[in-house]
């Protein structure tokens, strides 16, 4: 019985033939082709030249791809003899009646590469698991992170034309006309943040800015609070820079508007005590997952992710905060550090199909000014992979006049959304409950 190093890769000859002979006896086909394959899918070399050589002339805009013109391209990338000369590339047509079919072979082809290409992803792994200098959760990561690829590099090319379109648009348009007021992403609880971003919207990098103590955990726990609570969304909170236990008072004072600092000294009055069990039994019910590891890596917080999506069907993750996570690669400087975490963080959204709401500091010339895109700290990458970015500003008790006190007015500002508008508004910061409310809501 042949072992499995002498099995042969998945592959269909008849049907890379029968492409071929498609697209040479018809050259629309190639256009069909092109949703499913490229040339690296063919198994055979001489019919991946052959492929290579027709689509060559399709990008030029040359004539049509037939025998002639194949076997005269295939001549001057000099390949001809690879590919199996005129003789071969001729016999192709005589494989298929016609180009009816093409789509048939090019997703037989399709599915074919694919299998070989898991199959080298599972030898990568298996030589892998036997490198002792290696931590098996890299290994892990790198896997999961290649299967995804592989998943998002054989998504078919498709298009829908507006008569199959205005159906499913209508359909959509009556659904938003009957729910008077209902967002198509997750909301945050701030109506009129929710009005121009229609909520935190799927496959998105959100980052919330701000300058040290201007609140940027608060607001975010406010908006978690709000997701888990009123609406039972569920969601996760990664904190890596307060402790679980920490950011539980926390919710507990902002639910039950007890003074965070009396829940901590332990001065509460009876009817304060009777407030706190209130709310925490509201909050014992809700859907909100913290995640307490200081110095979290970047993969282990990709996978934690996956795993609450995956268990728990986690619909938003809160990061807290983005520059704390520590990237795997110690070698390579800050800033591309921090580029390459914010590329991850972009692409665990997309592949989860959640929101990924990041938390960053803001540089120090940001203080006391109203910030801009450019004083997001440590990378410029931050802002370019981001789809929505919101800034937090409020003029610190420091710096108003002798005197004077601070009402809470903090400026919510949407400096950048990919996909909408921009703006700013006044919500309210409540310190001693450690939670924000809208302007119109305070009381």
């Amino acid at each position: 019985m042949a072992g499995l190093k002498d099995r042969i890769p998945p592959h269909n000859d008849e049907a890379e033939q029968a492409a071929l002979g498609a697209i040479l006896l018809d050259n629309d086909a190639i256009d069909i082709a092109l949703q499913f394959i490229k040339a690296d899918d063919f198994y055979s070399n001489a019919n991946g030249r052959i492929f290579q050589a027709a689509l060559n002339l399709y990008n030029q805009n040359q004539q049509k791809a037939d025998i002639i013109t194949v076997v005269a391209e295939l001549r001057s990338m000099g390949e001809l003899d690879m590919a199996g000369g005129p003789a071969y590339v001729a016999s192709l047509t005589s494989v298929v009646p016609s180009a009816a079919n093409i789509d048939y072979y090019a997703k037989i082809i399709q599915d074919c590469s694919l299998r070989r290409a898991l199959l080298r992803v599972s030898g990568e792994v298996n030589t892998r698991s036997f490198d002792d200098s290696v931590e098996s959760r890299v290994i892990l990561e790198e896997t999961q992170q290649k299967v995804f690829e592989l998943s998002e590099s054989r998504q078919t090319i498709s298009y829908t034309s507006a008569h199959e379109l205005m159906p499913k648009a209508i359909d959509m348009i009556e659904k938003l006309y009957h729910s008077k007021g209902e967002y198509t992403g997750i909301p945050s609880g701030f109506d009129e943040l929710d009005r121009l971003t229609s909520g935190f919207q799927d496959s998105e990098l959100a980052i919330i800015g701000a300058r040290p103590s201007v609140g940027k955990t608060a607001l975010a726990l406010t908006m978690a609070a709000h997701i888990t609570v009123e609406k039972k969304i569920p969601a996760a909170f990664f904190s890596l820079e307060m402790s679980e236990m920490a950011l539980a008072l926390r919710l507990i004072s902002s639910e039950a508007l007890v003074e965070s600092q009396k829940i901590r000294s332990g001065f509460i009055r009876p009817d304060e005590f009777g407030k706190i069990t209130t709310a925490m039994a509201r909050l014992y019910e809700v859907p909100l997952y913290i995640v307490d590891i200081p110095g979290m890596k970047l993969l282990d917080l990709r996978s934690q992710a996956r795993r609450l999506k995956s268990l728990h069907d986690v619909r938003i993750i809160f990061i807290d905060y983005l520059t704390l996570i520590t990237s795997d690669n110690y070698q390579i400087p800050r800033h591309e550090q921090i580029a390459e975490i914010s590329r991850s963080l972009k692409s665990l959204a997309r592949e989860l199909d959640i929101p990924v709401v990041a938390l960053s500091q803001l540089r120090r010339d940001a203080e006391g000014k109203v910030p801009n895109l450019s004083d997001i700290r440590e990378s410029g990458s931050i802002e370019q992979d981001a789809d929505l970015v919101i800034f937090l500003h409020r003029q610190r008790e420091s710096e108003l006049k002798a005197g004077a006190e601070g009402d809470g007015t903090t400026q919510l500002i949407i400096a950048k959304q990919r996909n909408g508008p921009v703006g700013a508004m006044d919500i309210v910061f409540l310190p001693r409950f450690a939670k924000f409310v809208p302007l119109t809501r305070h009381p």
